[in-house]
Parts: C-alpha cells; structure tokens; sequence
C-alpha cells in the first residue's frame, strides 16, 4: 500500500459524516463510468473483430469451427 493512499485514507476518516457520505456518492459514480468506459471499450475490440465472426446452428460445422480455429 502506497504511502499516498494511506494518507487519503486518514483524511477521510477525518471528514464528518456528511462529507463521507458525498465521497462515497461520488466514488460509486466514478467506478460505474470506469466500468461503462471498459464495457465500451470491449464491445468497440468486438467490433472491430466482427468481420471475423462467423455464426451457425449447425452443430457439425460448430465442432469443426472449435477443432479447426484457434481461439
């Protein structure tokens, strides 16, 4: 743990409730967009992919897609 976050840490044990209770609004806010940002990120990665994706109920052809391709 780095000496920086365990002063932060200190400092928020020295808020009063109501400042905590904003921190920890705002920290939930700031991870759920870090997460939409790498969702986003990945389904753009797919994208890009799309045009190798090749998709088939056909259960011979699947198991040859499986055998033959690396994944």
């Amino acid at each position: 743990m780095s000496s920086n976050f365990a002063t932060v840490v200190e400092q928020v044990q020295q808020l009063s409730v109501e400042e905590k209770s904003l921190l920890q609004v705002l920290l939930e806010k700031y991870l759920m967009e870090e997460r939409r940002t790498e969702i986003y990120q990945h389904y753009q990665a797919t994208k890009a992919q799309e045009d190798q994706l090749e998709f088939t109920s056909d259960w011979s052809k699947l198991k040859y897609l499986l055998e033959e391709e690396p994944l």
